[in-house]
C-alpha cells in the first residue's frame, strides 16, 4: 500500500479551552458517517511531540505511516513508530485476525494515557484511523495555520461497523471524458467518508474510454465524437492510466468496478467495428443522448469473441471481482430482422428476443467465470431469466432489486429517484441545468436500500447503495462536483450507519464541518439557492408578496439597491413585499461564510396590456417553415423558401419527433407560430415554453438564449382580457446532444395567483 494522499485530512471542528489547560481540545464528537455506538468518558488523551505509534505487524506500521503523513501537514511534525512497545503517551493500531469482527469493523478506545485501534484487517484499522482523524482539532477550518502540539482530544471509546458492504459511487466518462487527475481527487475525497466502490462506466454509444490493444479501433475511431456543431468531443485512457487509479483507489480501500456495456449502448463498438453487428451498415459514434437502436449481435459467434478478448485485458487492470456487462435499454428490432438471431433463437429454443438476451448475458457471464469475475447487469436483464449466479443492479426502480433479491439474487440498490445525483437537488428554476428529476438532499438521507418488500432471509442479498453521475449535461468537472456533494455524503451515512442512529437534524449539523473539508478540496459543492418564484422576472400590478425557502434550512441574505448581498446583508425572514420596480439579489450564507450562486429577480410593476382591435379571426395559427440548420434564429434570414400552412394546435408545428433514436437532419428548420392568443380575464399572467422565444403583445415574454432547450423557461406578463398578438418561435436542431424535436412544441399559462399550468389549447389561439 502506497502512501501517497494530498495534504490534508478530515473534518475540522470548532476548538475550545480545556478546563484544566490552555491546551486546545475537541469537544465535539461530531463524525460522519455516525458511528455505531460512541460512548464519552473522563478525561483527556494528550496528543504532543512525544507521542507515538505502536504497530503489531507490517501491514498496521504501513498504515501509521500513511496517516503519520497526513498528521504531518497538520502538525508540522512527523510521529514516529515506536518499537519498543512502550505503551504510554502512544497510539497502538492492533490488527488481530482472530478478533470476531467485520471485515470493516474497529473499535477506537481513547484514554488518559493511550489511544487503541483493534481490527480483525488492514482496512478495519484504516477505518478507525479516519474516525480517529475527525477528533483532531484545528483553530480555524478557512486558514492555512497548522495544528500547534500539543493538543487533547477527548475520552471515548468507538465501536463502528457499516450497515452494507457496498458503498458506492458511479461516474459516467462516456458522455463526457474526465481526466484522472479529477477522479483520483474524487477518490480521495470519498475514501474519506468510507465509500468504498468505484463504479466507472467505460463504454456507450457516446464513446469507448478504455485502451484494448487487440482492437485499436475502439480508441481509435470509437473514443472520438463529433458533434452537431462540427466540434469533437474525445479522450480515453491508456491502460497504465488505469493501473494508476486502480491503484490509488486501491491505497484507499476503494474497489473499482469496471463498465463495458453490452449488447445495447455499444455504437462507439460499432463504428469501429460494424461486423460485430447485425446490419451491414457504417457507425459513426453517437452524438445525441438517448438510445441507440443499434446494438451487438448475438447470432454471431466473433461477438463473443470479441467479448473476451476484451474481458481477458481488462482482467489484467481491474483485480476486484465483480464487473459491470450492462444490459440495459437494449431495442431489439435488428435481432428480430437479424438471420443468425433467428437461427440462434432457433437452435437454443428462445421463445423470443428477451430470451436471446438471456441466453447472450448468460454467455457473457460464463467468459467472465473463465476470469474469476462475477457479472453484475442493470435490472432489465432480469426480463428474459437470469442465471442463479448474476447480480442485480436496480436502477429502474426498487421493483428489479425486490424481486431479484426474494429468487436469491444479490442485489446493488441504485433507483434512479434517490440515487441519480446528475437530477435536480433544487427547484429546477432556480438551479443550473441538470438531467431531470428532483432529489433533494433529504431524500437522499433517508432512503433505505432494504424495501420493505424483501422478505427477511432475503435481506442479506442487499449488497448496499450507490449514488450515480450520468454525464449527459456535465461538460465540466465543476458541474460534477455541484451535482454529487453533499449528496454523496448523505448515501454514505445511509449505507454505513445503522438506521437508528441516524437523523437527519444531527446530519444537517455535522455538514457544516464537512463544508470545510470540501473548501480545502476546492470541491464546487452545492449550496441551497433561493427558491420561491419560478421566473426571475416578477410582474405585479398594484403590491407583490414573494416568498423563499431552500430545501434545507439555510440563512438567506438579500439587497434591493443592486448591489450582491454579503454576509451583513439583510437576512430573509418572512416574504418580502413590493409595490415598485425592484431589483433584488439573493443569496443563501452557510455558517462559515459561504455563499451560494446569487439570484437576481427584477420586480416589475406594469400596467396590463389593452387586447388588439382584431376583426374577424379564424382558429389556429400561421405556420411559416424555413428549411436548414439554425443555431440561433439570427441565423433565420431567406424567407423566400419558406413553407406557409396553418396549424390547429400549437403542438402540431412538430412533426418530427423521434425520442430515443435517430433524428431526421432533413427536418431540421426555423418554425415562426404567428397569431394572436386569448386571454381570459385581466390579470398578469406566467407563461412556460421549452420554445426559443415566445412574443405576447408584441413583448418579448421568453428567450430561451443557451443552445439547450430542455426544461420550460418562465415570465410573467400583465395583460387584459382579449386577444392579444402571439408569435411562437422553435429552432428544429441539435445541441449537446439533446435534438430540439425530442421537445413537445407548447405553450402553457397561469395567472399569478394560480401554482398549476395549463396548456394554451386550440380554442385559445386564432388567426
Amino acid at each position: 500500500m502506497s502512501l501517497r494522499i494530498i495534504p490534508f485530512f478530515f473534518l475540522i471542528f470548532m476548538t475550545c479551552k480545556s478546563p484544566d489547560s490552555s491546551f486546545p481540545v475537541n469537544q465535539s464528537l461530531s463524525i460522519t458517517p455516525i458511528p455505531f455506538k460512541v460512548d464519552q468518558k473522563q478525561g483527556y488523551f494528550e496528543i504532543n511531540k512525544k507521542t507515538t505509534f505502536l504497530c503489531n505487524n507490517n501491514s498496521s506500521a504501513v498504515i501509521a505511516s500513511f496517516f503519520i503523513g497526513k498528521m504531518k501537514t497538520f502538525t508540522g511534525h512527523s510521529f514516529s513508530i515506536d518499537n519498543e512497545n512502550n505503551t504510554k503517551n502512544s497510539i497502538q493500531l492492533i490488527k488481530e485476525s482472530t478478533l470476531d469482527f467485520g471485515e470493516e469493523e474497529y473499535r477506537l478506545s481513547i484514554s488518559k494515557d493511550e489511544i487503541k485501534i483493534k481490527a480483525k484487517t488492514d482496512q478495519g484499522l484504516f477505518y478507525g484511523m479516519q474516525t480517529f482523524m475527525q477528533l483532531l482539532p484545528l483553530y480555524d477550518a478557512n486558514s492555512k495555520n497548522q495544528m500547534h502540539l500539543p493538543v487533547k482530544i477527548q475520552a471515548l471509546d468507538i465501536e463502528d461497523k457499516p450497515r452494507f458492504g457496498w458503498r458506492g459511487m458511479h461516474l459516467d466518462v462516456s458522455r463526457h471524458f474526465f481526466s484522472i487527475d479529477f477522479i483520483k481527487k474524487q477518490l480521495d475525497l470519498l475514501s474519506l467518508f468510507k465509500i468504498n466502490k468505484f463504479h466507472w462506466h467505460l463504454t456507450d454509444d457516446q464513446g469507448w474510454r478504455i485502451e484494448i490493444k487487440k482492437y485499436p479501433k475502439l480508441t481509435e475511431v470509437g473514443s472520438k465524437r463529433k458533434n452537431a456543431d462540427g466540434s469533437f468531443h474525445q479522450g480515453f485512457y491508456t491502460q497504465e492510466e488505469i493501473k494508476e487509479v486502480v491503484e490509488y483507489a486501491k491505497e484507499r480501500f476503494i474497489d473499482v468496478i469496471p463498465e463495458f456495456d453490452t449488447p445495447g449502448h455499444a455504437i462507439a463498438i460499432l463504428a469501429g467495428y460494424p461486423e460485430l453487428s447485425c446490419s451491414k451498415e457504417k457507425y459513426e459514434v453517437r452524438n445525441l443522448w438517448g438510445v441507440e437502436s443499434s446494438i451487438l449481435c448475438p447470432g454471431k459467434e466473433e461477438t463473443y469473441t470479441f467479448i473476451e478478448d476484451v474481458v481477458q485485458e481488462l482482467s489484467t487492470l481491474f483485480p476486484y471481482g465483480y464487473y459491470h456487462m450492462g444490459g440495459d435499454e437494449v431495442p431489439k428490432d435488428q435481432w428480430k430482422n437479424s438471420a443468425e438471431c433467428q437461427k440462434l433463437k432457433k437452435r437454443e429454443g428462445l421463445k423470443d428476443e428477451k430470451e436471446i438476451q438471456s441466453y447472450f448475458m448468460a454467455r457473457v457471464e460464463k467468459i467472465l467465470s473463465k476470469y474469476h469475475k462475477k457479472m453484475i447487469g442493470w435490472d432489465e436483464i432480469l426480463e428474459g431469466g437470469i442465471t442463479p449466479t448474476t447480480n442485480i443492479m436496480s436502477w429502474q426502480g426498487e421493483e428489479g432489486g425486490i424481486k431479484a433479491a426474494n429468487k436469491g439474487h444479490d442485489v446493488i440498490m441504485t433507483p434512479a429517484k434517490y440515487c441519480y445525483f446528475n437530477f435536480y437537488q433544487g427547484d429546477f428554476k432556480a438551479e443550473p441545468l441538470a438531467f431531470g428529476g428532483y432529489i433533494p438532499l433529504d431524500k437522499v438521507y433517508h432512503y433505505d436500500p432494504i424495501p420493505k418488500e424483501i422478505e427477511e432471509d432475503k435481506k442479506k442479498h442487499i449488497l448496499g447503495a450507490q449514488g450515480n453521475v450520468w454525464t449527459e449535461y456535465t461538460y465540466k468537472e465543476e458541474t460534477i462536483e455541484y451535482l454529487l456533494y453533499p449528496r454523496i455524503i448523505a448515501l454514505a451515512e445511509t449505507t454505513w450507519s445503522q438506521k437508528e442512529n441516524k437523523k437527519f437534524g444531527d446530519f444537517l449539523n455535522r455538514l457544516n464541518s464537512v463544508y470545510d473539508v470540501l473548501e480545502h478540496y476546492n470541491i464546487n459543492y452545492h449550496i441551497p439557492l433561493p427558491e420561491g418564484p419560478t421566473s426571475n422576472k416578477i410582474v405585479f400590478t398594484d403590491s407583490v408578496s414573494i416568498p423563499f425557502s431552500t430545501t434545507h434550512p439555510v440563512k438567506m441574505v438579500y439587497t434591493t439597491d443592486g448591489t450582491d448581498p454579503i454576509a451583513t446583508s439583510t437576512v430573509y425572514t418572512e416574504p418580502l413585499n413590493f409595490k415598485e420596480n425592484t431589483e433584488l439579489r439573493i443569496a443563501s450564507i452557510l455558517k462559515s461564510g459561504k455563499m451560494s450562486s446569487i439570484r437576481k429577480l427584477n420586480i416589475t410593476k406594469e400596467t396590463p396590456i389593452p387586447p388588439s382591435d382584431t376583426a374577424e379571426l379564424s382558429q389556429g395559427l400561421i405556420k411559416k417553415e424555413i428549411k436548414g440548420y439554425f443555431k440561433s434564429i439570427s441565423d433565420v434570414n431567406d424567407s423566400t423558401k419558406s413553407h406557409i400552412s396553418t396549424i390547429k394546435n400549437i403542438k402540431d408545428a412538430n412533426t418530427t419527433y423521434h425520442w430515443g433514436h435517430e433524428v431526421n437532419e432533413d427536418n431540421f428548420k426555423a418554425v415562426f407560430l404567428d397569431g394572436y392568443v386569448y386571454i381570459p380575464e385581466d390579470g398578469v399572467y406566467y407563461f412556460s415554453s421549452t420554445q426559443d422565444q415566445i412574443w405576447i403583445a408584441d413583448q418579448l415574454v421568453i428567450d430561451y438564449k443557451t443552445p439547450l432547450k430542455k426544461h420550460p423557461k418562465e415570465s410573467s406578463i400583465a395583460l387584459q382580457k382579449g386577444k392579444h398578438k402571439l408569435k411562437i418561435v422553435y429552432l428544429n436542431n441539435i445541441a449537446k446532444g439533446w435534438a430540439t424535436d425530442w421537445n413537445t412544441v407548447e405553450l402553457k399559462y397561469r395567472k399569478a395567483s394560480e401554482v398549476d399550468y395549463k396548456e394554451i389549447d386550440e380554442h385559445m389561439i386564432f388567426h
